[in-house]
């Protein structure tokens, strides 16, 4: 019956996707993918934390038919693989879930279909699959059958003929392979497998840090006098840095376009190799026994100290890159900048709480990979070339119309109802006439499959001569 389903699946797979762009056959896929889930893992499908990867799943499948994005597509990629990982270890951490997903899409057949002999080291095929006697029930008579239809055509005309009247043509060999590709992925996914070293190991390693028996209080006490010596005088580079910025910041001299990016970007550098080295420092020093020193305070205290300080960093470079958005509106690089700083905080929050916390190295590791999953399901719900192109038209003081012509087709609708104002000069309105038109004849020479949300917009769809 699972054979039966997989090889239907497979030629739908081929229906949704051959000679197809992404549209709404992503969105079909998945719930295909689901149901495939589903009826080869009924019983997994009772846990919370399955069901919350299988909702996500569906939502972010959902997001790349309305937004037709990159971002939507990559999330709904690394949805798919967190589920599957999920169903063959419900318990183990996001970034083993995406390890065993794409194992489970790649390998998961050959995994369940292989054992492993230990004494010779080698793998051996499964006694109820015999592969070399399926190659020779299909290929042998296939060969003879050709063989003696080449005779007999020299030896009988009639049968020539009718030999001669059969076409094949019909038969496109891509879309078989196609189709056979479909029938691997759902084969390998319909039973999720996993990493079996890298599942074991993170389910049996927590978040807390243990003391071990090699425990010397005077090379602790040399680490930790070398511990606060460092992180005090950081601590006083940082707070001079912070005061020049924000001294800068208020001389009234970011008004200029060259100006503000420089801040920006020299900034950006300054707080990458801040927060990393932050990072390493304190990780460094409190990878293991110092965390059970008992005259350790002060330094968690300056390691504590650092920490805000580099979160106020982070805010200062926000209010930069935020002067410059408010002045030349947004690119997708200073949406990028606020992107980093909001993970850079987040990162610089789990840092805190692991020194806080006595937590080890894995603890960072599950939390940001989580939070970053989270982002990135948020950051594919917005339509970011509308919405760039939207807010710049509307705010910016010096609107880079080139820059908006340039992004994808997400904007056209958006761009055409700017020309139609007659506020642009001639070069910009026919830049922007051609590229709605051209999206107006992708939109509607589309296939099902293909289509997005656009194609069931209502737009004004008149094609007005540009000025």
């Amino acid at each position: 019956m699972k054979q039966t389903i997989i090889i239907i699946s497979s030629l739908l797979f081929s229906t949704l996707f051959y000679g197809q762009s992404i549209g709404l056959n992503l969105s079909l896929f998945s719930l295909l993918a689901l149901v495939i889930l589903i009826i080869g893992n009924p019983n997994t499908f009772k846990n919370k934390t399955i069901l919350m990867y299988a909702g996500l799943y569906i939502i972010t499948a959902v997001l790349v038919f309305f937004q037709n994005s990159i971002v939507a597509i990559i999330t709904n990629c690394i949805a798919f693989f967190t589920l599957v990982g999920s169903i063959s270890q419900s318990k183990s951490s996001v970034f083993v879930n995406w390890l065993n997903g794409i194992y489970t899409t790649t390998a998961g057949f050959f995994h369940r279909n292989f054992d492993y002999d230990e004494k010779k080291e080698q793998p051996k095929l499964k006694q109820d699959i015999d592969i070399l006697q399926w190659v020779k029930l299909i290929g042998i008579p296939l060969i003879f059958s050709i063989v003696f239809i080449l005779l007999y055509k020299n030896g009988n005309t009639v049968f020539n003929d009718l030999i001669s009247k059969i076409n094949f043509k019909f038969i496109n060999l891509q879309w078989v392979l196609f189709s056979v590709l479909g029938y691997y992925l759902f084969n390998n996914i319909i039973n999720p497998v996993q990493v079996e070293s890298a599942t074991t190991s993170d389910l049996e390693t927590g978040n807390t840090l243990i003391q071990t028996e090699n425990f010397s209080e005077e090379n602790l006490k040399k680490e930790k006098q070398l511990g606060t010596t460092l992180m005090l005088l950081l601590n006083v580079l940082i707070v001079f840095y912070l005061v020049t910025d924000i001294i800068a910041l208020n001389s009234g001299t970011t008004s200029n376009a060259v100006v503000l990016s420089s801040q920006v970007h020299s900034g950006i550098n300054a707080l990458i190799a801040s927060i990393i080295i932050a990072i390493v420092i304190i990780l460094y020093f409190f990878r293991g026994n110092l965390n059970f020193y008992k005259d350790t305070q002060a330094l968690k205290n300056l390691s504590f100290a650092w920490i805000i300080l580099n979160a106020a960093l982070v805010i200062l470079i926000a209010l930069k890159n935020n002067h410059y958005v408010t002045a030349y509106g947004f690119t997708y690089k200073r949406v990028g900048v606020y992107i980093y700083l909001l993970l850079t905080f987040i990162g610089l929050i789990t840092t805190f709480l692991k020194v806080l916390q006595t937590k080890n190295l894995l603890f960072l590791f599950r939390m940001n990979t989580q939070v970053a999953f989270v982002l990135l399901i948020g950051l594919s719900t917005v339509n970011w070339d509308s919405f760039i192109t939207k807010y710049n038209i509307n705010n910016a003081v010096s609107l880079d119309v080139n820059y908006l012509i340039r992004l994808s087709n997400n904007n056209a609708f958006l761009l055409n109802n700017l020309r139609k104002k007659g506020t642009l000069g001639p070069v910009n309105n026919q830049a922007i006439f051609v590229k709605h038109k051209a999206y107006l004849k992708e939109l509607n020479t589309r296939n099902w499959q293909e289509y997005t949300f656009a194609n069931f917009q209502e737009n004004d769809n008149s094609e007005t001569p540009y000025n």
